[in-house]
């Protein structure tokens, strides 16, 4: 085993665990046809690839695209997270001390294309990366590829000069190469990347560096006339979809079982439901009016009730998540006060976290949190710079920070909540335990599917202080040693606004350890230098940690093989039967 693997291997066993595990039937007595039913309560964020952002959108995107790179579903672990050849033959090792990766594409891997079924070539993979430049609508993903492969922050440099119509990007695309990218033939790629990464490999799992065909360049990425001429590579293709109501997915004819060793598409389709409400979702499950959820959570009183009752169709999943209040310093509200780190500790110090996991279910399902990262990233550890007996909050404490700051009489701030399963009534509590502090919260409930995508990636919200504090959540983005996916994208900023670093938070000397962290080859040195960019950031207080949670799966009886896919926190769509 090389040093490379074992360092992927630390930093994956300690990512996902399953907490209640039934005795599931094996894969090979698959039964196929039927439909798959999955009820959620928001659409999905993006069907392209390049843009989609949240976990649950993975669950989609692996239904009907492919990577070079994915994983097993499977309930056992070590399974579970192997990065395996997707469309790659296999997974590579480094060449050129580290920096150079050579892949070969599978063979009878296709394009649902409008002429006809069409190999998947390399030349298809590099015109997916150049995609993530795209500054009509990119990649949240991009920074952790731009300065990493390259010549990819060149060509971007250039694709952020281009005019943002169809005709001038595809120009672009398809006049311009990314120098670390060759394709010496159809089903050859090298990557050349600029330093060591010990994580690269899992960064190709990602949806966001799916290949693209040439037909999507004559549509405005995502948009409507790119969703309606969808062009699958996956078991499965988009049919009907009504925006907010439902989508079907329906078999992809140019998808062969021969050409794909980790899917094995038993169900004819799969019917998405969105806009209900979790008890109602639940009610269906159990009268096996549907089958699997899509992004539910489910309520604390009815999962007390399936734990007490041993049901065996509960299951828990550790991914790394955490929830954490993202603090605006970039408004002017109340004279910038945001801006103080005596106020953004005094933050820290008034929520009462233990009130939060209680509401979000108790410590089977989530568990207070301090810092940056969840448990199970390598880099985690214990460790508290604004404590309070038993995670309740330090109220006495916030108030005589926020006295010192200039707010003797405390200070009210505005906060969005996403209108969707138990998070109305953690905002309450949030509320509640920064009354007791004398801040004085302001709720305003956005709809789920517009709460991410169009109100707090927007910078003008940011700007313009719409808002001042606001309940977020992030879950790494891929399964392995993956601090990165959690630092990067959200507390690092070099100069270009990031999507979810909502203010552009930055520490110049978090970087250089991160960096560290990054090319080093022990995990016990990788997890030394993430625990201190951890504490680094957390005493500039940018966010305010409040809870790691583990995600909680039901479903009905009907479905069989049940088995989580890493990247969707889910059973794989692509996997499961159906018995009824």
């Amino acid at each position: 085993m090389t040093g490379f693997a074992r360092l992927a291997l630390a930093g994956l066993m300690a990512t996902t665990s399953i907490i209640a595990l039934p005795q599931l039937a094996a894969a090979q007595d698959g039964q196929p046809g039927g439909t798959l039913r999955i009820l959620g309560t928001a659409d999905i964020d993006h069907f392209d690839p390049t843009s989609a952002a949240l976990v649950t959108s993975n669950n989609f995107l692996r239904a009907v695209t492919r990577q070079l790179i994915s994983y097993a579903a499977s309930t056992d672990e070590a399974a579970r997270i192997t990065p395996e050849g997707d469309l790659a033959t296999e997974v590579p090792q480094p060449s050129n001390d580290g920096l150079t990766y050579t892949f070969k594409l599978r063979q009878g891997a296709q394009w649902n294309a409008p002429s006809g079924a069409r190999q998947i070539t390399s030349a298809d993979f590099e015109r997916g990366i150049k995609r993530m430049c795209n500054p009509l609508l990119g990649s949240a993903a991009l920074t952790y590829y731009q300065d990493l492969i390259v010549g990819l922050a060149d060509f971007c440099s250039g694709f952020s000069k281009v005019e943002p119509t169809v005709e001038a990007m595809k120009a672009y695309i398809e006049g311009n190469d990314i120098t670390g990218i060759e394709t010496p033939d159809d089903e050859t790629i090298v990557i050349n990347l600029t330093q060591k990464a010990g994580d690269f490999i899992y960064m190709l799992s990602l949806p966001t560096s799916a290949p693209a065909p040439v037909e999507v360049l004559d549509y405005l990425p995502d948009g409507p006339d790119y969703r309606s001429n969808f062009i699958a590579s996956g078991p499965y293709t988009p049919g009907d979809y009504t925006p907010d109501s439902s989508l079907q997915l329906v078999r992809n004819p140019a998808w062969t079982a021969e050409s794909d060793p980790l899917r094995k598409a038993y169900v004819d389709d799969i019917q998405i439901t969105f806009g209900l409400q979790p008890d109602a979702v639940l009610q269906q499950l159990q009268s096996g009016d549907g089958d699997m959820t899509y992004d539910i959570t489910i309520p604390p009183a009815i999962l007390q009730l399936l734990t007490a009752t041993g049901d065996e169709k509960l299951m828990t999943v550790s991914s790394g998540a955490t929830a954490f209040l993202f603090i605006n310093t970039v408004s002017e509200n109340n004279n910038g006060a945001l801006r103080d780190l005596k106020v953004r500790q005094a933050l820290n110090y008034a929520i009462d976290k233990a009130a939060i996991v209680q509401q979000s279910g108790g410590p089977t399902v989530g568990q207070p949190v301090n810092g940056i990262f969840g448990p199970g990233v390598l880099g985690y550890h214990d460790f508290n710079l604004y404590p309070s007996p038993d995670a309740k909050g330090d109220p006495a404490k916030a108030k005589e920070l926020l006295a010192e700051a200039g707010y003797p009489d405390g200070i009210t701030l505005k906060m969005p909540f996403r209108n969707q399963n138990n998070e109305p009534a953690i905002a309450q509590t949030i509320q509640a335990s920064m009354a007791a502090a004398g801040i004085t919260l302001e709720l305003t409930p956005v709809a789920p599917a517009d709460y991410y995508s169009k109100f707090m990636t927007n910078p003008v919200n940011t700007k313009e202080g719409t808002w001042d504090i606001a309940p977020v959540g992030w879950t790494p983005d891929w399964a392995g040693g993956s601090a990165r996916s959690v630092f990067q994208p959200q507390f690092s900023f070099n100069g270009t606004h990031q999507t979810y670093n909502y203010t552009d938070y930055n520490n110049p000397k978090a970087n250089e350890l991160a960096q560290q962290a990054i090319n080093a080859t022990t995990p016990e040195e990788v997890g030394k230098l993430w625990s201190e960019v951890d504490e680094l950031v957390m005493a500039d207080a940018p966010v305010v940690p409040y809870l790691a949670n583990k995600v909680v799966l039901y479903r009905s009886a009907a479905v069989q093989n049940f088995q989580p896919y890493a990247l969707g926190v889910q059973g794989d769509w692509t996997n499961v039967w159906i018995q009824r």
